[in-house]
């Protein structure tokens, strides 16, 4: 199953646990695990606690990491100007692994799968949810 969620680039910072909770709930997997893997060079996936505070905190350290106006060669040889969204991605993953017991997500009490871009604009994006039933 494929979500498609529209971002606003710039360290957007989008919660879909609830849409990857409903995939797993119309599969009907006893036991198994999810797979979550974004097909996108400058975004990534992960867990974090969704609070407002921690998300600040997040894209703060992000930008201090990989300032948005660093002299980048990607910058002048790439032509979109996103060298920092590419570099901090190679820091993330693009997938993350979930188990599921009881068609639920084993998900700490404060773990929820974000999506982070990491690019310069606006996009599309495109998340692969697969479920993995177990035997």
């Amino acid at each position: 199953m494929n979500l498609k969620i529209s971002t606003q680039g710039h360290h957007d910072i989008i919660d879909i646990t609830d849409q990857v909770a409903e995939i797993v709930q119309k599969s009907q997997t006893k036991e198994g695990t999810a797979l979550v893997f974004v097909p996108h060079q400058t975004c990534a996936i992960t867990v974090l606690e969704n609070e407002p505070g921690l998300i600040q905190d997040l894209k703060d350290f992000l930008n201090k990491l990989a300032p948005p106006k660093g002299d980048y060669r990607h910058n002048t040889t790439g032509g979109e100007g996103n060298a920092t969204a590419h570099l901090l991605a190679s820091l993330f993953k693009p997938d993350l692994t979930i188990p599921i017991e009881n068609n639920q997500l084993q998900l700490g009490a404060w773990q929820q799968i974000i999506l982070i871009d990491f690019d310069n604009r606006p996009r599309q994006r495109q998340v692969i949810v697969k479920i993995i039933k177990g035997q």
